[in-house]
């Protein structure tokens, strides 16, 4: 009978799970006497936050000027000192020549789904070519944005570009 029972004290079963020593914290007890963050419960003295069912505004600094109200307000999105809670930027992924070069033959036609094909354009936005690296290779490009560089490289190796509406 001793051996049966030690048997089963050996197996893993649920009758014998235990989280990891140390792996379970006691939650914060407040609000239980003096000795223990009791009384006010870590609230502090009367006021709106000591209430029950108390919230703070998003934003609250408590009387302070808030930040959005401290922000000078510029609009337009030339001016560096402008607010910055627009988004002024224009989404491009840009694909360099160098690139190109690498992932081409010569001859090639190089659409959208063919960069896609060669993990260069992952996203869904227009793709820029820009002129980082040498090419050397002719190449037909076929993009939504070219650099005036990129440009005249394609052409003085011999190839064209041919802009796509985005």
């Amino acid at each position: 009978m001793a051996e049966a029972e030690r048997d089963r004290a050996e197996e893993i079963g649920l009758h014998n799970l235990k989280p990891k020593p140390g792996s379970k914290k006691a939650r914060k007890r407040i609000g239980r006497g003096e000795g223990s963050r009791g009384k006010t419960s870590g609230r502090g003295h009367k006021g709106a936050g000591s209430r029950s069912g108390a919230k703070q505004k998003a934003g609250y600094e408590g009387g302070q000027n808030p930040i959005h109200m401290r922000m000078r307000k510029l609009r337009g999105p030339h001016m560096k000192k402008s607010m910055p809670f627009e988004n002024f930027r224009t989404r491009t992924q840009p694909v360099n020549l160098a690139d190109l070069e690498e992932r081409f033959d010569d001859g090639a036609e190089v659409t959208i789904e063919a960069l896609e094909e060669r993990g260069l354009a992952t996203r869904k936005d227009p793709v820029k070519i820009l002129a980082r690296g040498e090419i050397k290779k002719k190449l037909t490009v076929r993009a939504h944005a070219f650099s005036a560089t990129a440009k005249e490289k394609i052409e003085a190796a011999g190839g064209s570009c041919h802009t796509l509406e985005p």
